[in-house]
């Protein structure tokens, strides 16, 4: 099992598909927020793939960052996921964001642990009885 205060680090390119004006998540030639986010649960997950016996994935089940500065195409963002808090089941993390100029980004991020097949299935389903 992974130990509280393990850390895990990736480092992402950002390209003009993860640009605001391309996402449309807002109109400038900068990181978007959802991909800034996208880049920190990936982390997480990575932290978690390893651990994780074999039929049992992790989804994201919270976020909440603040995004501090804008970064633009062809920067390196590295994002950082720290281990805070799990019973083994939920797993909580701090997480950060930096790229050549500082922090960019800081919050939290909560997954569960699930039984990868199970879950796909009752997903699959969710509308076969309405």
């Amino acid at each position: 099992m992974i130990e509280i205060g393990t850390t895990h680090e990736m480092i992402k390119t950002v390209e003009k598909s993860h640009m605001a004006s391309s996402m449309r998540s807002g109109c400038l030639s900068v990181l978007a927020t959802p991909m800034l986010i996208a880049y920190l649960e990936e982390t997480a997950l990575e932290m978690l793939e390893r651990d994780l016996p074999e039929g049992i994935t992790s989804v994201g089940t919270e976020v909440v960052v603040e995004h501090l500065s804008p970064t633009p195409a062809g920067a390196e963002v590295r994002a950082v996921a720290k281990l805070v808090e799990s019973d083994g089941r939920i797993f909580k993390f701090d997480v950060e964001a930096y790229d050549k100029a500082g922090l960019i980004a800081k919050g939290t991020h909560t997954r569960a642990s699930v039984k990868a097949e199970k879950f796909q299935i009752k997903a699959d389903s969710k509308f076969d009885e309405v």
